[in-house]
């Protein structure tokens, strides 16, 4: 049974969820969509100037980054191969009750991906097609390889199985060569977990709220290309 959930609004506006049973937000309350944006679209889609661009998600929860990875794909004309995984899907009715001041288009999409069949691409337009993975990364054995990862499980002292370093080896293995992974968190320990798989890592600023994130980058050897 999915756990009882309060909707509540963050500082630009938009929509968040709270589980009470592990004190957790589903997005900053600083500004969920401002978040979303800085964090996955600015500092990680464009990241990588490639097409066609393979994301995987890390936390499919309300839709908010697919969402805001399907209108980035639409107004760039840029196509995205997206793969998203959830453990815990959320039940319609609280997603029709989220505010992303979304267009219209944009909301019937998100509702579609909602209730789009698991575990099997969707194309939801030219630009876009989108997986979705009933389980979680600890259970999951990832087929393919990704440029762009958006690590968006909730913080390592709420969810501590979701950011161990065999999770990250697991995902450096199926990130291609000069690919990023991007999170809103910015521990230490994360980010040596990170460096000791392999990847490269910065400190970037943070969305409001948020001094730092990180961004990741799997490092090239020779012969390695991402052009494609």
């Amino acid at each position: 049974m999915f756990p009882n959930i309060e909707i509540q609004t963050t500082a630009d506006g938009s929509s968040t969820l709270y589980r009470p049973d592990m004190d957790e937000h589903y997005h900053s309350t600083n500004g969920a969509v401002t978040e979303a944006l800085h964090v996955y679209i600015q500092t990680g889609l464009y990241a990588l100037p490639i097409q066609p661009v393979s994301v995987l998600e890390i936390g499919f929860g309300t839709g908010l980054n697919a969402i805001l990875t399907y209108m980035a794909a639409e107004r760039s004309c840029l196509p995205v191969n997206y793969t998203t995984c959830e453990l815990y899907p959320l039940p319609l009715e609280t997603i029709e009750q989220l505010n992303y001041n979304l267009p219209d288009t944009a909301t019937k999409v998100l509702k579609a991906l909602h209730q789009c069949p698991w575990n099997e691409p969707y194309a939801v337009s030219p630009h876009f097609t989108f997986t979705k993975l009933h389980n979680d990364l600890t259970l999951l054995p990832l087929t393919g390889k990704f440029d762009v990862i958006y690590f968006d499980a909730f913080a390592p002292d709420k969810q501590p199985e979701m950011w161990t370093e065999e999770i990250f080896k697991h995902i450096y293995e199926k990130t291609n060569p000069g690919g990023v992974l991007v999170t809103y968190c910015a521990k230490g320990v994360i980010r040596r977990r990170l460096q000791s798989v392999g990847f490269t890592t910065e400190r970037l600023p943070g969305p409001p709220g948020k001094r730092e994130m990180l961004r990741t980058r799997k490092p090239f050897r020779d012969g390695d290309t991402v052009m494609r």
